[in-house]
């Protein structure tokens, strides 16, 4: 791996990996949390007036969709100057009578003040990893914290003067009992002018809502009204802030294809638009006379989506505004008219999907269902063609062995076997370079003065030998693939949230608990595990250290001793980056090195080539000595 000029080529190689390795980290951690810690506060100094509501594009100008945030106001109206106190969570679910929900996936309830389903708890998911800790909470009512809730309605056509069911309509449960995937909920209200609303909702044992609209005409004249659907959340959530994940508005719209727009791009735009205009307090995406596809709001592992009928057109919008220092989200649609003849009845039907972002189940409602591109709402990323084979090939391993952590491992001598032809003949190239540092000192000796002829000498005694210099950097290059792979199935998949190791390792998606500073536990002092929470080095990115410096010692030793000092320090480097990454990928990457060692130590014996590991330990260490000696 290590000559004069080809040298200087794995040198450069090493260094520029190492530093794309902590770009990488900046870029997908370290930046995007500042960025978003600068936009909040940036965003809580700006001042703004309050926005009347919009029409969605192409909704006559007599009937509104909801707009987000107007929960203190009727629909279309100008909202409050002041904030309303806010409730609990608890207080605003008693304010609204309830019908319950009671599935094995779901608990919550469905507001018969306006007809919002606004209370979801996942029933499999919890907060923590401890058995003990509450339920993870999805939707919650308008009026207290984190408000976040999906309604359908009408709109009516110009001309039409009729009451339509809004916020503050009570309905009447037609059934008895909760929402269960056995027994659906049928909601009605009669507005006093012939018109007779009625809703059936359906869930069925996951996480998909059917809800069914239907408009009793009896009042005398033939009617149209304008079906629509919408999801809200009040407030900008706390997000992870990682690139590699995508977290705010998402749809696949029509023929548009997947459209992701993050809450901070939105606030940007509203901030932008204030400065141009006060009362434009609001920034939108709007996509007319669409055809199949979705929308919604997705977090890391959760996500709500709007599914229309996927033959019938619609038109769009992921959208928000902001009021009284506080922004609010929405996406909705609204599809075309539906006109009820006197004595008639019209009908409107759209689906809901409400949870767990779970491969089996999303990939299962894409197929059954025919819904376009939803298992888009899984952040594959655009190398999507390698990271869910992956994620498969994982998932199937783990159903027999049990174990997210164990699968990782079996992973990892596959990827291994794999490249076991390339491996090998990169790591005999090494251990026929290392055999031959003799004779190339002998060059650099001879030829001191004169560096052309040194690097003639050195590459004829590399073809004599039939040594590729280039070929000590495959091993490490070729797992680089593997290696952003298994970061994105990590971070991004839900089947890694809470998948236990073996030992502390609770939860494969989040760092190694334990810590250097805090002696891994042994000393509880409150300060310390407080300070050691955003500098973690947990023993498995220690260990992932000690075997890359170990695997590197029986590596050909580089000419130039600050050059081997770079390759010696920087598995210590290495340590303190991956620290924070998750514990899985640390694990994979420790088990890696074993497998590598034990590869490469074997292939060196064959070829007869020394490896005087505690020579390398002694030259490494060294310098450090040395200060410690001087300190004395």
């Amino acid at each position: 791996m290590f000559s004069q000029q080809p040298d200087q080529k794995n040198l450069l190689a090493a260094i520029a990996l190492s530093m794309g390795v902590l770009l990488l980290w900046q870029y997908f951690y370290a930046g995007p949390k500042q960025k978003e810690e600068m936009e909040r506060q940036a965003r809580l100094k700006t001042m703004t007036t309050q926005q009347q509501g919009q029409t969605v594009p192409g909704t006559p100008a007599t009937g509104t969709v909801p707009v987000p945030g107007a929960q203190t106001a009727a629909p279309g109206s100008a909202a409050p100057a002041v904030p309303v106190k806010e409730m609990t969570r608890e207080e605003a679910l008693k304010a609204t009578p309830r019908v319950e929900i009671e599935t094995p996936a779901l608990r919550g309830s469905i507001s018969l003040r306006g007809g919002r389903i606004d209370d979801l708890k996942l029933a499999k998911y919890r907060d923590t990893v401890q058995p003990s800790s509450p339920n993870v909470v999805l939707f919650s009512p308008s009026g207290g914290p984190d408000a976040y809730y999906a309604e359908k309605g009408w709109v009516p056509a110009p001309g039409i003067d009729q009451r339509m069911p809004d916020k503050d309509t009570v309905w009447t449960a037609e059934t008895k009992g909760a929402l269960t995937p056995t027994s659906p909920v049928v909601l009605s209200w009669n507005n006093g002018q012939g018109l007779t609303f009625r809703r059936t909702v359906k869930l069925d044992d996951n996480y998909m809502f059917t809800l069914v609209d239907d408009v009793e005409n009896k009042s005398g004249k033939e009617l149209t009204l304008y079906p629509f659907a919408l999801i809200s959340r009040h407030g900008t959530p706390k997000i992870e802030g990682f690139y590699i994940s995508h977290e705010g508005l998402i749809g696949v719209l029509g023929t548009e294809g997947l459209k992701e727009i993050g809450y901070a791009e939105l606030t940007g735009e509203i901030d932008k638009n204030i400065k141009r205009n006060p009362a434009n307090a609001s920034a939108f995406r709007e996509f007319k006379n669409s055809t199949g596809g979705w929308l919604g709001i997705t977090d890391k592992y959760w996500a709500a989506a709007l599914i229309p009928k996927q033959n019938q057109e619609y038109d769009a919008r992921l959208w928000a505004r902001r009021e009284v220092e506080k922004n609010y989200f929405q996406v909705d649609y609204r599809q075309p008219g539906v006109t009820i003849a006197s004595g008639a009845t019209g009908t409107a039907e759209t689906m809901m999907f409400a949870g767990a972002k779970e491969v089996r189940i999303v990939d299962g409602y894409r197929n059954s269902l025919g819904i376009k591109q939803f298992d888009s709402i899984i952040d594959w990323g655009t190398f999507w063609y390698f990271t869910k084979p992956l994620y498969l090939l994982l998932d199937w391993i783990n159903r027999i062995v049990k174990n997210f952590g164990v699968s990782i491992l079996i992973i990892t001598v596959l990827v291994k076997l794999l490249f076991f032809p390339l491996a090998n003949k990169s790591y005999e190239s090494m251990a026929k370079m290392k055999k031959l540092q003799p004779e190339m000192e002998k060059i650099r000796e001879r030829f001191k003065e004169d560096k052309a002829r040194q690097q003639q000498e050195t590459m004829a005694l590399y073809q004599k030998e039939k040594i590729n210099p280039l070929a000590g950097c495959l091993p490490m290059v070729v797992q680089i693939p593997v290696f952003f792979a298994l970061y994105k199935v990590l971070f991004v998949l839900i089947d890694m949230r809470h998948a236990p190791f073996f030992g502390w390792i609770k939860d494969l998606s989040a760092p190694d608990p334990t810590s250097l500073f805090n002696l891994f536990g042994l000393l509880p002092i409150p300060a310390i595990e407080q300070f050691a929470l955003g500098h973690t080095i947990g023993a498995w990115a220690i260990v992932m250290g000690i075997t890359m410096w170990l695997q590197m010692q029986l590596n050909p030793q580089q000419p130039d001793p600050m050059q081997q000092a770079i390759f010696n320090w920087m598995p210590v480097m290495f340590t303190v980056m991956l620290g924070g990454f998750a514990s899985g990928l640390v694990i994979y990457w420790a088990w890696s090195n074993i497998l590598s060692i034990g590869q490469q130590y074997l292939i060196m014996k064959k070829n007869n080539v020394d490896i005087p590991l505690m020579e390398n330990m002694r030259k490494t260490f060294k310098p450090l000595l040395g200060l410690l000696q001087r300190s004395k």
